[in-house]
């Protein structure tokens, strides 16, 4: 059973059979179709429903010789809005099954991003085309919990400050991937007085005071994040055959915007515009062509 289906509210789901039943309803009542006839192990074919607004399950699989379609695996989904980046992303197959990764380096972060890529038929379908231009990227995440904390209290001026700071360390990770040393040495002073500043703030604030927002690999699934981002936004909607209601928030974390989904009964706290979101996200990835 898959971890992360209770954050499009199936948090109830039990046994196989329920599985299989929901599975049944994507296949025979979906809401989106892709099929990628020229699969060189035959025909494969991505039935997606919606349970919400923008979240719900995929269904992935080949039709055999007997133009009977055999379920390969599935997963929940919950698309975000608007562009995240227009960084270059490199797209690679799963070893156990016929699902993708993406990955794509955004200074933002000072990270390699790695993405669980929503569109597989979509994507494969433009490749076999030949479309695989710069393609803009949409992330989102699946949140399994989050808690809500109070935004940490900054003057105008210091957001202005921390805003050119951001922009300006963005500039030398670029120039030191170019192999500029001189931005190699400022980057490992600026990490030096960062950690010489935190041991002295540590000592009589708490750790959210000094970090406001953080974006850093969680676990050993390459896809899964610990986030902390400031709410732009949030609505709330109900998975419409559970009824569990499920929030989505627009999320700011490290200047970079993405959307998050989770099952209410799964975050503590009231989230509201302003306050902070801090969570564990499966991160997932939609490429638009």
């Amino acid at each position: 059973m898959h971890s992360y289906l209770r954050s499009v509210g199936f948090s109830k789901l039990k046994t196989r059979d329920e599985i299989k039943r929901i599975i049944h309803d994507v296949v025979r009542n979906y809401d989106e179709k892709s099929v990628v006839e020229d699969y060189p192990e035959g025909v494969f074919a991505e039935f997606s429903k919606n349970y919400g607004s923008n979240f719900g399950i995929t269904v992935c699989g080949q039709y055999g010789e007997d133009n009977r379609f055999h379920v390969d695996y599935y997963f929940p989904f919950f698309r975000g809005t608007g562009v995240t980046t227009q960084e270059q992303v490199t797209v690679e197959k799963h070893l156990d099954k016929e699902s993708y990764a993406g990955a794509c380096d955004d200074l933002r972060i000072g990270i390699t991003l790695i993405f669980y890529l929503q569109n597989a038929a979509e994507f494969l379908l433009e490749k076999y085309k030949g479309n695989m231009n710069h393609q803009p990227l949409t992330l989102s995440g699946l949140a399994s919990e989050g808690r809500i904390l109070f935004p940490a209290q900054k003057d105008k001026e210091a957001v202005k400050v921390d805003k050119e700071l951001t922009k300006n360390r963005s500039n030398l990770i670029a120039a030191a991937r170019n192999g500029d040393e001189e931005a190699m040495e400022n980057l490992t002073m600026e990490d030096m007085d960062t950690y010489s500043m935190l041991s002295h703030r540590i000592v009589k604030e708490d750790i959210f005071t000094i970090v406001d927002s953080y974006f850093m690999p969680y676990g050993i699934q390459c896809d899964q994040y610990s986030i902390m981002g400031e709410i732009l936004d949030l609505h709330s909607f109900r998975n419409v055959l559970t009824g569990e209601e499920i929030v989505q928030l627009t999320i700011e974390s490290n200047n970079m915007q993405f959307d998050v989904c989770i099952n209410r009964e799964d975050l503590l706290g009231e989230p509201a515009i302003g306050r902070r979101l801090r969570a564990v996200i499966w991160l997932q990835g939609q490429l638009h062509f």
